[in-house]
């Protein structure tokens, strides 16, 4: 599948056919997040990459602290 980069008023646009919509359960006010790779590709994704940074360092605070927070939520 190709897609083609056009004119929308005074931007540009990508047109998702509404195949492809269905294959990835996707709908009109979605976020897609382009995230650029190490071959210089580009990965549309709808996961949020600084939320899952945030995550990583929120995941490690929680482990290094688990004695503590388990006494916080009694």
């Amino acid at each position: 599948m190709t897609l083609e980069i056009k004119k929308i008023g005074n931007s540009v646009g990508v047109i998702l056919p509404k195949e492809l919509l269905a294959r990835f359960n996707l709908k009109e006010g979605d976020k897609l997040f382009p995230v650029e790779q190490p071959d210089g590709g580009l990965l549309l994704t709808p996961h949020d990459p600084e939320f899952e940074k945030a995550m990583k360092v929120a995941r490690r605070g929680m482990k290094r602290y688990h004695n503590a927070l388990a006494e916080l939520a009694k």
